[in-house]
């Protein structure tokens, strides 16, 4: 995938769906990670990290967003987006165990 320089979360996001095929949302629970449209379940292992686009918040440096682009096993592409801040929804842990592409 092209590195390309965004700006802004929605950027990288709109650019992965619909330029590169990005298509499922990803969303980390608590024992496993959801694609939001399929319905469908993965395990960590079942995935892997193509990209990823961290942003900074613009008022306040510790507001970091990162974007990763994934791809499961089964051939499905997605975006899981995590907010690193007071709190977040996502479990980071199962994110952190999701293989990252050699480059």
């Amino acid at each position: 995938m092209d590195k390309h320089s965004f700006s802004t979360l929605s950027e990288v996001v709109n650019y992965l769906t619909q330029e590169e095929g990005y298509k499922e949302d990803f969303e980390a629970d608590e024992s496993s990670i959801k694609a939001l449209y399929s319905k469908k379940e993965y395990n960590p292992d079942e995935l892997l990290i193509i990209d990823s686009y961290r942003f900074e918040g613009m008022t306040d440096p510790a507001d970091e967003s990162t974007v990763f682009a994934i791809e499961a096993k089964d051939g499905t592409k997605g975006t899981l987006v995590i907010s690193y801040g007071a709190s977040t929804a996502q479990n980071e842990e199962l994110i952190r165990q999701i293989p990252v592409r050699k480059k």
